[in-house]
C-alpha cells in the first residue's frame, strides 16, 4: 500500500512531462498553420503612365479609381455683357472697347431727349414723385424700373424702393444722376440710347481723381466698393432713347 502512494506522485509528474513534451511537438505545427493561413486579397492594376499623366489612385473601399470628374465646379460669375445689355435695357454690363466720351453740354442732346431730361427734373422739383406717372407711361413703352421687370403701379414700386417710403430718396437720385455727364451708346443701332451718369459705360479702375469724387456724390463707399466687385457700376442709371422715350430707370446687376 506505502509503495503505491509512493508511485502516485511519480506517474503524476512523468504525465505532466509527456504532456508538455507532447504540446512543444504541436505548437510549432500550429504556429505555422496559423501563419500559412491564405487571407483573400485584391490585386489592382495600375496602368503605365505617359509622359506628362497621371494615374488616378484606387480607391482604398471599393476597388474603383478616383475619378476626378464626379464634383463639378461652380462655374465663375461674370458681369453681363453688352449683347446682355442690349437684350435687357439697362442690365449692368462690363464696359470693353475704348474709354467712352464723356459728355456734359446738354445743349449737344438731341431735342427730345432734352426735353424728356428736363421734363424729369421738373418734377423732381415739385417734390412729388407722383408727378412722374405721365413721363414713365404705361404698357410696353413704359419705363423699365428694374432687371427681370416689375408688375406693380410704377409709383407705388418707387415708393416702395425709396428709403423714406414717400420716394423722396429716389427723387433725389434722379436728380444726382441727370446732372452729371451722360454717355451716347450703340450710336446708330437699334438700341442707341443716351445714359445717365456716364460711370455706366466707364472702366471704374480708369476714373480720375475728380471723377472719382463725382463718382462718391452719387453712391456710398459699400455701394462703389459693390461695383467694383462686380466690374462695374450697378447704382441707379437713366437710360432715354433718341426719340425722347425714358428707357429705363433701373438699379443693381
Amino acid at each position: 500500500m506505502m509503495f503505491r502512494l509512493a508511485l502516485i506522485p511519480a506517474l503524476t509528474t512523468a504525465a505532466c512531462l509527456a504532456a508538455m513534451i507532447n504540446f512543444a511537438s504541436v505548437a510549432p505545427a500550429f504556429a505555422q498553420s496559423a501563419l500559412t493561413k491564405k487571407v483573400p486579397t485584391r490585386a489592382f492594376i495600375v496602368p503605365r503612365a505617359q509622359d506628362g499623366e497621371s494615374i488616378p489612385l484606387p480607391n482604398t473601399e471599393t476597388g474603383l479609381e478616383n475619378d476626378a470628374t464626379t464634383d463639378e465646379q461652380p462655374e465663375a460669375e461674370t458681369a453681363p455683357t453688352a449683347d446682355d445689355e442690349a437684350a435687357e435695357p439697362g442690365r449692368a454690363a462690363q464696359p470693353s472697347g475704348p474709354v467712352p466720351m464723356v459728355e456734359r453740354d446738354f445743349t449737344k442732346l438731341p431735342v427730345p431727349v432734352r426735353e424728356t431730361r428736363q421734363r424729369i427734373l421738373d418734377a423732381v422739383e415739385t417734390g412729388n414723385i407722383e408727378m412722374l406717372r405721365p413721363i414713365v407711361g404705361t404698357g410696353e413703352e413704359a419705363t423699365s424700373l428694374s432687371i427681370g421687370g416689375n408688375e406693380a403701379d410704377p409709383i407705388d414700386f418707387l415708393k416702395e424702393i425709396s428709403g423714406d417710403g414717400d420716394g423722396i430718396e429716389i427723387l433725389a437720385i434722379l436728380k444726382e444722376v441727370l446732372e452729371t455727364g451722360y454717355v451716347h451708346m450703340d450710336e446708330g443701332s437699334d438700341f442707341e440710347l443716351y445714359v445717365w451718369p456716364y460711370f455706366f459705360a466707364y472702366p471704374l479702375d480708369k476714373l480720375t481723381g475728380p471723377q472719382k469724387v463725382e463718382l462718391f456724390t452719387i453712391m456710398t463707399a459699400g455701394e462703389v466698393l459693390d461695383s467694383e466687385e462686380f466690374g462695374s457700376y450697378i447704382f441707379y442709371r437713366v437710360g432715354i432713347t433718341p426719340d425722347g422715350r425714358w428707357a429705363f430707370f433701373v438699379s443693381g446687376d
